[in-house]
């Protein structure tokens, strides 16, 4: 069985989303989605309905772009969660023009309060040069901060890269 909380971290097409559903798929328990991306233009259109196809039917999605933090709470126990993704949420919040610290702490009192066992997919941001702008610094500190602050209070943490899994903290099942 998975740890209540579990974090998986990846750049992107790490193939840490794959991944992170493969470990929901060989729980038992019944599988909530919890959908943070908006679909603005086409390109991430396709790229919902690729995730959705790989999900298969057997799974209830939630979407939250921005209230991620007010669903948590009041799912089910007997439920195992896959929250994809923490990189697309801090997105929206910025975009959104939201109190980063706030939001953050809002999330990780929600991640704390959730009854069910949550996997948080998030993208590892730190790996790549210095952003040229202020906006773009902004969000790789940002979201630099989140990950931590998730994986400081997960029970399992994993970094994908090229597809595979290597273990920071924590156990896998």
């Amino acid at each position: 069985m998975l740890p209540k909380l579990s974090l998986i971290l990846g750049g992107a097409a790490s193939g840490k989303s794959v991944f992170a559903e493969g470990l929901v798929m060989a729980s038992p328990l019944p599988r909530i989605y919890v959908a943070t991306a908006q679909a603005f233009d086409d390109e991430m259109r396709q790229k919902v309905q690729k995730h959705l196809a790989q999900r298969g039917p057997n799974w209830r999605t939630i979407e939250a772009p921005l209230d991620t933090a007010d669903i948590l709470p009041d799912l089910p126990k007997d439920a195992i969660v896959l929250l994809d993704c923490a990189t697309m949420w801090l997105s929206n919040q910025m975009l959104a023009e939201k109190d980063l610290a706030v939001e953050q702490a809002n999330l990780l009192d929600a991640l704390q309060a959730c009854r069910a066992h949550v996997v948080v997919v998030s993208n590892e941001v730190g790996l790549d040069v210095v952003p040229e702008n202020a906006l773009a610094r902004r969000f790789r500190d940002a979201q630099g901060a989140l990950n931590q602050a998730i994986a400081r209070q997960a029970d399992l943490a994993v970094l994908v890269v090229a597809g595979l899994p290597m273990v920071l903290k924590g156990e896998l099942p």
